[in-house]
């Protein structure tokens, strides 16, 4: 069963909704040991103090920020717990907003929020609303000693929530820009275009999978069973020097699909979900953040 990471209440307006947040997604690799080649012993690190000359026991070891070159400011336990803020059992929502007016990159960890059994109701009227409006929306918490801005937003089988980054942990990398000096030709767009539309299709993510971390397990499987080990052939791609000419040959390689089939004349269709209303995103992920 899974565990509950934080147990309070959202509110939205005078209504309070008790909730609990399950982690929704997490990281997963094949993990590797540090083994002495030697003997085949697992090795343990240890910590080493370059001016001493000798290895430092955990009790000694004390918090410090860099505030010059190889000068710290020590910072103990107690000290930082008397400004750390205390984790709230309370998640007030602050505004709501369109969730096409949210960039992705903003996204962190995601969770899963559930009712409790006396808050069902109210939550499927927020779910609902949310639902039918395009609306997400912005509250704070605080949980495990952080303070965090985050966004909760519709799903299809409930209300999910993405703790975010601020503005100043979004990092500005100069090179990561449009370049004005570099123009395309309307052809090449156009080919482009019918290149996207081929390859177009829903998004289904059981169709997708780390064939990486697969062949690392055949690997270990194929080793401990004293076999042979098939070497992945590497994949050559041709340098691309005539861009048209590329274009073209994508289109002709592209697999040969299925018309879709016409509903027939009067035949009523069953609405679909606006873009906008599944709007998300995590990636990366990357880091737990609790």
């Amino acid at each position: 069963m899974a565990s509950t990471v934080w147990k309070g209440y959202i509110t939205f307006g005078l209504i309070t909704i008790p909730v609990r947040l399950f982690a929704a997604a997490r990281t997963e690799r094949v993990g590797f040991n540090q083994i002495h080649g030697v003997c085949g012993s697992r090795i343990r690190q240890q910590t080493f103090c370059p001016h001493c000359e000798r290895i430092v026991e955990r009790s000694e070891l004390v918090k410090g920020y860099e505030v010059e070159k190889d000068r710290y400011v020590i910072v103990n336990d107690e000290e930082i717990k008397q400004i750390a803020p205390a984790s709230s059992d309370n998640m007030e929502i602050l505004e709501f907003v369109k969730a096409e007016g949210i960039d992705p990159i903003y996204f962190d960890a995601s969770y899963f929020m559930v009712p409790e059994e006396a808050g069902k109701k109210a939550y499927h009227l927020l779910f609902e609303t949310m639902r039918k409006s395009g609306f997400s929306a912005i509250a704070k918490v605080t949980m495990h000693q952080r303070e965090y801005t985050i966004v909760v937003r519709p799903h299809a089988d409930g209300l999910l929530l993405h703790t975010m980054y601020y503005p100043e942990e979004v990092r500005e990398v100069p090179e990561f820009r449009r370049d004005s000096s570099v123009s395309v030709k309307p052809q090449e767009i156009e080919l482009a275009e019918k290149l996207v539309e081929g390859l177009a299709a829903d998004f289904d993510p059981s169709k997708y999978h780390d064939e990486y971390q697969g062949r690392l397990m055949q690997m270990i499987e194929a080793k401990r069973e004293g076999q042979p080990i098939e070497e992945a052939a590497p994949k050559k791609r041709a340098p691309v020097i005539d861009l048209m000419a590329a274009l073209q040959k994508s289109l002709g390689e592209l697999p040969q699909r299925k018309p879709a089939a016409k509903a027939p004349a009067g035949a009523a269709q069953e609405s679909e979900e606006p873009p906008a209303k599944q709007a998300g995103g995590s990636k990366r992920a990357r880091r737990a953040t609790g």
